[in-house]
């Protein structure tokens, strides 16, 4: 049975455990105030440190009235997050830092130059090799190391604006620094855009020029096709031969329009005379001069007639003179309306020919504008090739004359400006003394609550028997009775008078006692049993008790019987047994070949190893372990370590240590420190030993036996001596 199994029967006393924070609240204040003041001198004593930004927005600063013709506004540059991140990398950059770093001066500062001035401290540790040599390095390489550790760039999330933050020892460097580095990257971006500028009017000054001598050559081109092809332009921008085209194939058409109207009209002449109609139908005829002033003369005799039948007879001469003028008006109006009618006939024989002159003329012009148009494609061609090229010398030349105008005037709009500049910071962003401090205590009281907290849990004080998990309580079985001797002088005087006082009752009733009876024989040396024994230790509050035994193995049991009796009322305690036989130990692991102390002395075993469990209490036991006891002992001085370890983790700690004299328990000693001597009779070895004792430091020692001690309860079957 391990102590890792032992310690699952046991629960965590809360109570108790917080009850440690109030025991030890003197020790945490002090340790906090003491932690809090090196805060505070830390924080006094500290370099202070500035810091102050400078604000850049990145923006298209072109204007709309200096805006090249042709462009627009979303011609502009893209400014995204990626663009943005862009230019935090380039306002970082070792460019810019080293023209700042120039314009400052700041190698001659030691807070940029570590080898400027170096500290007697710095150059030891340079020597012993902790610490590279800053003149490795070179000088403009210290400076920029220092300047990106200082140097803080970043953009605004969800925004156009950068920030960039310098922090230096001196209030106005770190207000000049991103101030210059801001001003710097605006220089560089304009010095950019100027180079690019005067890059364009280089190149575009020989485009220029060839593209003139190609645009001349082009229109040249045309001029000596249009001659060589006799493609002479007309009206309507279109060649001479469609132009005529166009002219005689309007022209054939109203010629055969005016045929057929004089065709159409001599007809109607015609049939209006041979029908003998009325001519007064015919427009042409009713248009005539002539025949209408022969239509008056007649409308006048017919009048005439009228007026002189109203007096005179039909047979009249007048009447008849007049009638025979007004018949004669008829044939000359006949006569006339045929002459109208041959008109018109010529007047369509002439259309008739003119028309077929001009389907001539047609027909011929057709077969030359085909030849045109096929020149005139060809001529397009080269026309559009000069026109072309016309437009992009123009486009050049336009580019050409706004580059070398921005040249000419310096204006080169840098897309960025400083809206927000740095200025010198009145107040050190560190050290913040107040919040140090705070933090400082807080964080302190913290800790040592917790380290309090968890030494009274490794210690086992805050420790609880889980229910159901103790033992019963073991009952011893007697010692043998030892023989009475006399008292000696020397004796009496070790024996404290109070433990003579309480012996010697005990010591009247072994006398009364009879001899048959099974109570065995007290000794009268004034030592105390192991009840006694027990009731000292937790009163006094012992954290170890060393137990001494003169007489060998057999007096090894009072150890072991104070040590459960200790463990039954409710102590974490641990038995380590240092005799040379492993007499405490064995009976209570029932076997002597289980690692112990000698096994962590010789490092061949840890502490969960060598501990274990008495099988009749809930007391733990080291024993003496399998390992080489001359290797062990080459490392006794460890034991002191190993006592303090074990008192941090138990209330007590029990040490059988067999005969050893006082030089040899010194090792053991510590603060609340008890120490036995164990006997089993009041023999001159015994007294010898206990004089020894006293007179080398140990005037406080108790002297205790195992005789007629009974643990109350039935024994566990099985059970052995401890003796």
């Amino acid at each position: 049975m391990s102590v890792q199994s032992a310690a699952a029967d046991v629960d965590v006393d809360l109570r108790q455990l917080f009850a440690s924070l109030a025991r030890h609240w003197l020790r945490i204040l002090v340790v906090a105030l003491a932690v809090t003041g090196l805060a505070f001198a830390f924080a006094s004593l500290a370099t202070p440190h500035y810091k102050a930004q400078t604000k850049l927005l990145i923006e298209t600063r072109e204007s709309v009235f200096t805006r090249p013709d042709g462009t627009a506004d979303n011609d502009k540059p893209i400014l995204d997050e990626e663009g943005v991140a862009s230019q935090v990398e380039v306002i970082s950059s070792t460019d810019i830092l080293k023209q700042v770093a120039s314009k400052l001066n700041l190698s001659r500062l030691p807070e940029f130059d570590e080898a400027a001035n170096m500290s007697a401290l710095g150059r030891l540790l340079v020597i012993v090799g902790l610490k590279s040599d800053p003149n490795e390095i070179a000088p403009e390489e210290r400076v920029l190391k220092k300047m990106r550790e200082k140097l803080n760039v970043y953009s605004v999330e969800k925004s156009r604006v950068i920030v960039i933050e310098f922090s230096s020892e001196d209030p106005r460097l770190a207000a000049d620094i991103p101030n210059a580095i801001a001003d710097t990257y605006i220089s560089v971006q304009g010095n950019a855009k100027q180079e690019s500028n005067a890059a364009a009017t280089d190149w575009l000054a020989p485009e220029i020029a060839d593209l003139s001598k190609r645009v001349k050559d082009a229109e040249a081109k045309v001029a000596d096709f249009r001659a060589q092809s006799d493609l002479l332009m007309g009206g309507n921008n279109s060649v001479l031969p469609t132009q005529q085209l166009s002219e005689l194939s309007s022209e054939l058409s109203k010629v055969r329009a005016n045929r057929a109207a004089a065709e159409a009209t001599a007809d109607g002449v015609r049939k209006a005379l041979q029908n003998g109609g009325s001519l007064d139908a015919v427009p042409e005829v009713l248009s005539s001069d002539l025949i209408q002033r022969l239509r008056e003369r007649q409308v006048e005799l017919r009048t005439n007639i009228a007026d002189l039948s109203t007096t005179l007879l039909g047979n009249h001469p007048r009447i008849r003179a007049l009638k025979s003028q007004l018949a004669d008006m008829d044939g000359q109006i006949r006569n006339e309306a045929e002459k109208i009618m041959k008109g018109l006939m010529t007047q369509a024989q002439t259309a008739q020919a003119r028309e077929n002159q001009l389907v001539a003329d047609v027909n011929t012009m057709k077969a030359a504008s085909a030849r045109a148009g096929e020149q005139q494609v060809e001529l397009d061609a080269l026309q559009r090739d000069a026109n072309a090229q016309r437009q992009l010398l123009e486009s050049y030349m336009t580019r050409y004359r706004e580059a070398s105008s921005r040249n000419d005037r310096n204006y080169l709009p840098v897309d960025a400006r400083v809206f927000s500049r740095a200025v010198v910071p009145s107040e050190p962003y560190f050290p913040k003394i107040v919040p140090i401090v705070s933090a400082a205590f807080v964080g302190a009281l913290l800790l040592m609550a917790i380290a309090t907290l968890l030494g009274e849990l490794f210690s086992g004080r805050a420790m609880r028997p889980a229910t159901g998990a103790r033992f019963g309580r073991i009952e011893q079985v007697a010692m043998p009775i030892a023989r009475q001797e006399p008292l000696a002088a020397e004796t009496r005087a070790v024996v404290p008078a109070a433990e003579q006082s309480q012996a010697e009752p005990d010591a009247a009733t072994v006398a009364d006692a009879p001899a048959e009876e099974a109570e065995p024989a007290r000794s009268t040396l004034g030592e105390v049993d192991v009840d006694k024994a027990a009731e000292k230790l937790i009163a006094s509050g012992a954290a170890r008790a060393i137990f001494v035994s003169p007489e060998g193995d057999e007096a090894a049991a009072s150890a072991v019987l104070v040590a459960r009796e200790v463990s039954d009322a409710g102590l974490r305690v641990l038995l380590l047994d240092l005799t040379a036989s492993g007499a405490a130990s064995r009976p209570m692991l029932d076997s002597g070949l289980f690692p112990g102390i000698t096994d962590l002395l010789a490092s061949e075993a840890q502490f969960s190893d060598v501990i274990h469990a008495d099988l009749y209490s809930d007391c733990h036991v080291i024993p003496v372990g399998t390992a080489d006891p001359a290797r062990a002992m080459r490392a006794a001085d460890r034991l002191p370590i190993i006592m303090q370890s074990l008192t941090t983790a138990y209330d007590l700690v029990v040490v059988e240590c067999g005969p050893a004299d006082a030089q040899g328990i010194g090792r053991l000693v510590g603060e609340a420190t008890e120490v036995f001597l164990s006997m089993l009779e009041a023999d001159d070895e015994v007294t010898q030993a206990a004089v020894k004792l006293i007179e080398n430091g140990y005037p406080e020692l108790t002297l205790v036996t195992p005789l007629g001690h009974e643990t109350p309860g039935n024994p566990v079957p099985g059970r052995r001596s401890a003796a």
